[in-house]
């Protein structure tokens, strides 16, 4: 088995690294080790995760619509202000705000 020596490392940082150690019945070396092999681990698995924009890359093409773009987007819009306060007045009243719940 290999071993791994650190130098320089401050007097406060060891001396909360032996405390976090003691904390789980660890020594020093074993909490450092049990650290980065967690590390590793959860580098591993964020690396195995897709971004955001390769899931968007994969749903691209993967729906088929009739309609064109400006199509959607107008319905998008109208449904916008069927439902819209603001083309109601603009506010909304206490007594009709207890209607709609």
């Amino acid at each position: 088995m290999a071993n791994l020596q650190i130098k320089g490392i401050q007097d406060a940082l060891y001396a909360k690294i032996k405390e976090l150690a003691a904390a789980e019945n660890r020594s020093v070396s074993q909490q450092i080790l049990f650290w980065v092999q967690e590390h590793l681990g959860k580098k591993r698995h964020i690396q195995g995760l897709k971004t955001p924009a390769q899931v968007l890359l994969e749903l691209s093409g993967s729906w088929e619509d009739y309609r064109e773009a400006e199509q959607i987007v107008r319905e998008i819009k109208s449904a916008r202000r069927k439902t819209s306060f603001a083309n109601q007045g603009g506010s909304i009243s206490g007594s009709r705000l207890l209607n709609l719940l």
